[in-house]
């Protein structure tokens, strides 16, 4: 029997800058029916340049050369680097299918997440209308998604990030592919939604046989349901071989060092190892050293009272609003100068709602927004104009908060030429250039546009261009979510870092439980728009009181390597 695919000295490769430049090098793998292989490694490594290549989704000056062999019954294959029109046609969606890594950019805005999904069915299931209809909400069912049979009527803009996330998961699994490329699927799930999603895939696994090609960046993750691994490195696969085997007792410095990155509970308080720590050696230098810690003031910077924000659920034929969904539902806290508040729930929570309704980009239903003591819920256009400098936000979705007009320079510069007219074009690209090289990213990526760039890569532009102003306080709404581990390590490390020389406030919102432990001060735990427990960074995580909260600590993936 034939692998489901083989991989044989692909390699891909652009032009760019009149050089040529090879995105994936000759690299050569397998992935059988029936398992779940992992192809891991850092931002931009070429994971999903690889993933494109199956369905040929990549850029027309993409030269592509050696063999992907596809073979769905084991005995007869076809090579995806060269298939017919019409063959590829009948394979994308219905014989492999693809979870891509950003739902926001994958999804049509001018379709409801519903119709995207029938219309898989119906074009390669036959299916009728209603057919469509009822199996869709079957899948958002499975999927977990809230009133499914409401769900199917919604446009992506009007669910929340992980929501959007599982739309694209039911998509990808609505005609049983023989093949699912899965991109980053769970970045943007809570523990137990990812939980769940991990267990339908591998149900799936099970009953249909197909294959399942992960692309994650979260080893965790990959030690939990992974059967093989691909360790791929600057275009390389670096090594290759059983999941257990790989991660237990890795060969190459470089796996070695992306294990080193994880945060552990033991990191709090210390510097996270990160790749250029490890200098090629087979002994992870000592890097743990502990990081400065902040005093927390008694000075309250930030004070919210009973903020609650509802959204129409339900309106009759004359508009009247019938029925509200609560958001947000009379949330108070307080987060005093220097402080790291970490705010986690599952997805649909409320948790990015209460953030950007303390930016005021979404207007409070009810009660008070204090920052700095003052009532900004009253605040004119021109006051909050004045305000957004010392408040700033790192978005969940790094592509569409960046505009694909604007090379990253000129994103980054913008807000100081807005808020620092008098400032010279010179000083604002060498102020650029320094936050580039402080997120880890190369100067001369000055010129590049957004799509020329990772996931990751691009939730970096996004953090350097919220540091810009040199805020005082700052929401990071999923900032870390998709970046790779030892991107992570170094971003995190950053925003220590930037703490300490700063004295910056910060809200800290995330599903990651061992990132939200590692950097925060304190946590709020948030359940159907309500803060249901808050303490410390230890109570919350080692002596939890709430049911919901010890249900999200027990979800975690592979606790092995993390709690």
């Amino acid at each position: 029997m034939l692998p489901l695919v083989q991989i044989k000295n692909l390699t891909v490769s652009f032009v760019q800058e009149n050089k040529i430049v090879d995105a994936v090098k000759n690299i050569s793998f397998n992935i059988p029916a029936g398992k779940i292989t992992a192809l891991i490694g850092e931002s931009g490594s070429g994971k999903s340049v690889t993933a494109l290549s199956f369905l040929q989704l990549l850029p027309a000056q993409a030269k592509l050369s050696g063999n992907m062999l596809f073979s769905e019954d084991g005995l007869t294959e076809v090579d995806l680097l060269s298939p017919s029109f019409t063959s590829m046609q009948n394979i994308r969606g219905n014989k492999i299918a693809m979870i891509f890594q950003e739902p926001m950019t994958s999804l049509n805005p001018v379709h409801t997440c519903g119709a995207q999904v029938m219309e898989a069915l119906m074009l390669h299931k036959k299916m009728t209308k209603n057919g469509a209809k009822a199996a869709t909400i079957e899948l958002f069912k499975k999927v977990e998604l809230p009133r499914p049979e409401q769900m199917i009527n919604r446009y992506p803009h009007q669910i929340s990030g992980g929501q959007k996330q599982r739309v694209m998961i039911a998509m990808a699994m609505s005609c049983s592919p023989a093949l699912l490329i899965a991109d980053e699927p769970t970045t943007a799930l809570d523990v137990r939604v990812q939980k769940n999603i991990l267990l339908l895939l591998k149900n799936l696994l099970a009953e249909n046989g197909m294959g399942i090609l992960l692309i994650t960046h979260d080893l965790s993750l990959v030690a939990d349901v992974a059967d093989d691994i691909a360790v791929m490195y600057k275009g390389e696969i670096v090594e290759n071989g059983v999941a257990k085997d790989v991660l237990s007792k890795p060969n190459h410095n470089y796996t070695k060092a992306l294990l080193a990155c994880l945060p552990t509970t033991e990191s709090k308080g210390k510097r996270l190892t990160v790749i250029d720590d490890y200098k090629n050696s087979n002994v992870i230098a000592d890097v743990m050293a502990t990081s400065k810690a902040l005093n927390i003031s008694t000075e309250i910077i930030l004070k919210v009272e009973n903020l609650s924000v509802y959204f129409p659920a339900k309106k009759n034929i004359f508009g009247k609003i019938l029925e509200q969904h609560k958001a947000v539902d009379n949330v108070s806290f307080t987060v005093n100068k220097n402080e790291t508040i970490g705010l986690v729930g599952e997805s649909g929570c409320g948790k990015t709602t209460l953030g950007r309704a303390i930016l005021q980009l979404i207007k409070p239903t009810t009660g008070n927004i204090f920052f700095n003591g003052k009532d900004i819920t009253k605040a004119s256009n021109t006051q909050m104009r004045l305000i957004r400098k010392d408040l700033q936000v790192v978005f969940q979705d790094p592509y569409g908060s960046l505009n694909p007009r604007l090379c990253i320079g000129d994103a980054i510069t913008e807000p100081m030429k807005v808020h620092n007219p008098l400032s010279t074009q010179k000083s604002r690209k060498e102020k650029a250039m320094q936050l580039l090289e402080e997120v880890n990213l190369n100067t001369s990526f000055f010129n590049r546009f957004p799509h020329q760039f990772s996931g990751g890569q691009r939730q970096r532009i996004c953090i350097a261009r919220a540091l810009a102003l040199e805020p005082n306080f700052l929401i990071f709404d999923e900032s870390v979510s998709a970046l790779d581990v030892s991107v992570q390590a170094q971003v995190l490390n950053l925003i220590n870092d930037l703490k300490a020389a700063h004295n910056f406030t910060s809200i800290f919102i995330s599903h990651n439980l061992a990132v939200i432990h590692y950097i925060s001060d304190k946590i709020m735990v948030m359940k159907n728009g309500k803060i249901i427990e808050s303490g410390t960074a230890d109570d919350i995580i080692f002596s939890p009181t709430q049911i919901y909260t010890k249900e999200l600590l027990n979800a975690v993936p592979n606790s092995k390597l993390k709690y």
